[in-house]
């Protein structure tokens, strides 16, 4: 497969777009860069999937537009078979042949005029989806998750310059899902290829892409760098997208504040001392594997969660402190966002 060097930017613009009087996407405008990676997060319903659905042309939007460079891609009212020949969608209903087997569902897009590559291209792409042994298998006979793999493989087969990925993992197991990413992720990244993923799992965006796009209920709430947001989320909504997080009153934090404000604190943030601070009485301690996140209840019924190193018991009070550095810049998003 060449590589990728592609001067296009994607350009969305979609002033409004809806099921009758349902409103699902209003005000979307972003720039994606050649080569970029970036994720769309949001809860089931804040349109992600519609957007990459408008973006493919699988919908046609009247208030809005989608180029990639000079070229404007078209929906079905202009598009016979949806979509540009510049990019694929990799959808949740993976849309595979299932009577022939997995190898004859990646070849049949591969060109006709490159026929002595296609073996070659084949075990390329069985090896990125760690399929080989399942080549000659009928996709009919495979599990959910081997189809999410092939049709995978299927898109990727058709060199497009823009993927678009509906949660590409959601079928897989967890053992094969983390390999599976990172060879996927550095592969599209090595290869130059355009890429936008709706996902609501934080380990498929947090590693991979440069860029995440916050949507709730059609609009795009925050357009930032990953590492940026994560560290700065501007509202619980945002920060909640990424895991378990706190909305602590700055009362609790610092006793003498005047502030009526919630600070958002992840579990990771806070730090212990033997008997100042924010206290807590543990109700529940959940192993995590590197870590215990721990369920404790502040003195005014507040519930925070916090990690430890080790478990600890129920009923026992713990004193928990946050840096003041962390606090402030916290403060400072909340009052750029009013949140």
């Amino acid at each position: 497969m060449k590589s990728f060097l592609f001067e296009h930017m994607l350009k969305v613009q979609i002033d409004s777009f809806g099921y009758r009087d349902q409103t699902i996407l209003k005000d979307v405008s972003c720039e994606v860069a050649p080569g970029e990676h970036v994720a769309l997060m949001g809860e089931s319903g804040s349109g992600k999937s519609t957007l990459l659905k408008i973006i493919y042309g699988l919908l046609h939007v009247e208030k809005g537009s989608i180029f990639w460079g000079d070229v404007e891609a078209l929906g079905p009212n202009f598009n016979l078979v949806p979509g540009e020949s510049y990019m694929k969608y990799l959808a949740q209903d993976f849309d595979l042949m299932p009577f022939i087997t997995v190898e004859e569902n990646i070849g049949q897009f591969l060109s006709v005029f490159e026929r002595e590559t296609h073996e070659d291209r084949i075990n390329d792409l069985l090896e990125l989806i760690e399929m080989k042994p399942y080549s000659t298998t009928k996709v009919k006979y495979l599990s959910g998750g081997q189809q999410q793999r092939v049709a995978l493989a299927r898109v990727l087969a058709q060199e497009p310059e823009i993927l678009l990925l509906d949660e590409p993992f959601g079928h897989i197991d967890n053992f094969k899902r983390n390999s599976l990413r990172r060879n996927l992720f550095l592969y599209l990244k090595k290869k130059g290829v355009t890429v936008l993923t709706a996902s609501h799992d934080p380990s498929d965006v947090l590693p991979f892409a440069e860029r995440t796009l916050i949507l709730e209920n059609g609009k795009i709430i925050a357009d930032q760098n990953t590492q940026d947001l994560y560290k700065n989320p501007i509202n619980y909504y945002t920060a909640s997208l990424f895991g378990q997080v706190n909305r602590v009153p700055m009362k609790l934090l610092k006793s003498y504040s005047e502030i009526e404000r919630t600070v958002l604190v992840y579990p990771y943030e806070f730090k212990f001392s033997d008997s100042s601070g924010l206290k807590v009485e543990v109700i529940n301690s959940f192993f995590k594997g590197s870590h215990y996140l721990n369920e404790g209840k502040a003195e005014d019924g507040t519930i925070i969660f916090f990690n430890t190193e080790k478990k600890q018991g129920k009923e026992t009070t713990i004193f928990l402190n946050v840096s003041l550095e962390t606090i402030n810049r916290r403060l400072q998003i909340g009052q750029k966002t009013n949140t």
